[in-house]
C-alpha cells in the first residue's frame, strides 16, 4: 500500500512539474519580467514644492554636507553591492557502535506444577533453562565533506526600507542569460549607512542578515540533476 502511494506520488509531481517545464524545453529559460520590489511600488504621492534657490550662495537647504553626498540612503535609492566569497572547509567523522545482550532464567519449582508442566511441554524442555535470549547490535558508519566555494561578482541593489535606527533594507536580483543556460543572482540583508564607501559600494560582508544565491536553470543544469521521481523516491523511500 505505502508503494503505491509513493509511486502516485510521484507521479502526480511528474505530471505537474511537466506543465511548466515544456516551455522551457522547447524555447530555454525565460528571463523573469522585470518587477518594482514590494516597498517602492510606486503611488501617488503628494507633490512638494522645492524651496528657492538663494543667490550668491554653494550651500543649499538641507543638504548633509558641503558637496552632494550620493550615498544611497532612501527608500528606491540604488547602490552597488560587490560580493567576494571564497570559502573552503572539510569535515570527517567515524561513528562505530557494538552491543550484546544475553539472558537466562530458569523454573526448577512453579508451586510444585513443575512436573505436570514437563508432561505438557516436549520432551526436549529443560526447567534449569526455561527462558532465555540474545540479542546483538552492530553500526559502523563514516562521513566526509570537503566544500570549496568561490564567487566574485558585482550587482545593484534597491533599497527597500529605512529601519527606525536609519539602517536599510536592501535587496538585488539579476538574470543573465548565455544561450539555452541561465544564470540568477540573488542578495538581500540589512545595510549600516556608514559602511556604504564614498562611491556607493558596499561588499557582503557588511550586511547583516545576509541572503545571497547563485545559481542557474537551463539545459547544464537540468542534466547535472536528478530526475524528479528519483528525488521522492530518495526522500521517502524507508529503505
Amino acid at each position: 500500500m505505502k508503494t503505491i502511494a509513493l509511486t502516485a506520488l510521484a507521479f502526480s509531481a511528474v505530471t505537474l512539474g511537466a506543465c511548466g517545464t515544456v516551455s522551457e524545453t522547447v524555447k530555454g529559460p525565460q528571463l523573469t519580467a522585470m518587477a518594482y520590489p514590494v516597498a517602492v511600488i510606486p503611488a501617488q504621492q503628494a507633490v512638494i514644492q522645492p524651496a528657492p534657490a538663494s543667490s550668491n550662495s554653494l550651500w543649499r537647504a538641507g543638504a548633509r554636507t558641503f558637496f552632494n553626498d550620493q550615498r544611497a540612503r532612501n527608500v528606491g535609492d540604488i547602490l552597488t553591492i560587490q560580493v567576494d566569497i571564497d570559502d573552503s572547509a572539510q569535515t570527517q567523522n567515524s561513528t562505530d557502535r557494538s552491543r550484546t545482550n544475553s539472558y537466562e532464567a530458569s523454573t526448577p519449582s512453579i508451586f510444585g506444577l513443575e512436573s505436570s508442566l514437563g508432561k505438557l511441554l516436549p520432551s526436549e524442555y529443560n526447567p534449569t533453562r526455561a527462558l532465555g535470549a540474545d540479542g546483538s547490535s552492530t553500526f559502523s558508519g563514516n562521513g566526509s565533506v570537503q566544500r570549496s566555494e568561490k564567487i566574485s561578482v558585482t550587482l545593484a541593489a534597491t533599497v527597500t526600507g529605512v529601519m527606525r535606527n536609519g539602517n536599510l533594507v536592501i535587496q538585488g536580483h539579476q538574470e543573465v542569460r548565455t544561450g539555452r543556460e541561465m544564470r540568477v543572482l540573488s542578495v538581500a540583508g540589512i545595510v549600516r549607512p556608514e559602511d556604504i564607501s564614498s562611491t556607493n559600494t558596499i561588499r557582503h560582508t557588511q550586511l547583516a542578515e545576509a541572503r545571497i544565491s547563485y545559481g542557474g536553470k537551463g539545459d547544464i543544469t537540468n542534466m547535472q540533476q536528478a530526475p524528479v521521481t528519483q528525488n521522492i523516491m530518495d526522500k521517502f523511500s524507508p529503505f
